[in-house]
């Protein structure tokens, strides 16, 4: 099985990150970002989008980082990362695209401003939208989170993993945050798993 996709896209971490946890072997390929490749007629076969990452299992092809995540946890999963029955699919699934509509934007926004931008290129409403985006998010997490010890439920699971790539990125910049104790400890908790932090903690660039 390869993934083709550079280590540090926040795309990337999230198949891979959910790949480790199942004890999948899984090939990665450097692309995109300073290793280019995205708009080579090969990899446009794969991918029409031009973007990572993409995955490739025999003769399937997969694009889309959480179809990509949905994807191994059902076929190689046995059940584990809390797809065992429907409804926790589901429940998975309801946490894996709130994080997609409401972090993408946001984090876009501060990683191209705070982590690669310049002060010349820094837009200031660009940040401020993205630091009340990640906010008002991560408030609805800390709020589930106080009734349940995971997104996906009793267990830690694919509902979990967009969430914590994202959200990576809102601990680790040299900025003011509010108080989310139950976001605080569910944090803690992933940063215990070695596959995040060999895999999503990386240097942010």
């Amino acid at each position: 099985m390869k993934l083709w996709g550079r280590n540090n896209s926040v795309n990337v971490k999230k198949p891979v990150w959910c790949a480790i946890e199942l004890g999948i072997d899984l090939e990665r390929v450097d692309l995109g970002g300073p290793f280019g490749g995205l708009d080579t007629p090969e990899f446009l076969a794969k991918n029409p989008n031009g973007l990572i990452p993409c995955l490739e299992d025999g003769d399937l092809v997969l694009w889309e980082s959480h179809t990509i995540v949905r994807y191994l946890a059902d076929v190689h999963g046995d059940g584990r990362l809390a797809t065992d029955s429907a409804g926790a699919r589901a429940r998975c699934s309801m946490w894996m695209d709130w994080a997609l509509g409401s972090l993408a934007g946001p984090y876009r926004d501060l990683i191209m401003n705070l982590v690669r931008g310049t002060p010349e290129t820094r837009d200031d409403a660009a940040i401020e939208r993205g630091l009340a985006g990640f906010e008002k998010s991560l408030r609805i997490a800390d709020g589930a989170l106080a009734r349940q010890p995971w997104l996906s439920g009793e267990e830690f699971g694919i509902g979990d993993i967009p969430l914590g790539a994202y959200v990576y990125l809102w601990f680790a910049l040299d900025i003011e945050r509010p108080s989310l104790p139950n976001l605080e400890a569910w944090y803690e908790k992933l940063t215990q798993r070695s596959a995040y932090r060999e895999h999503v903690m990386l240097p942010i660039s």
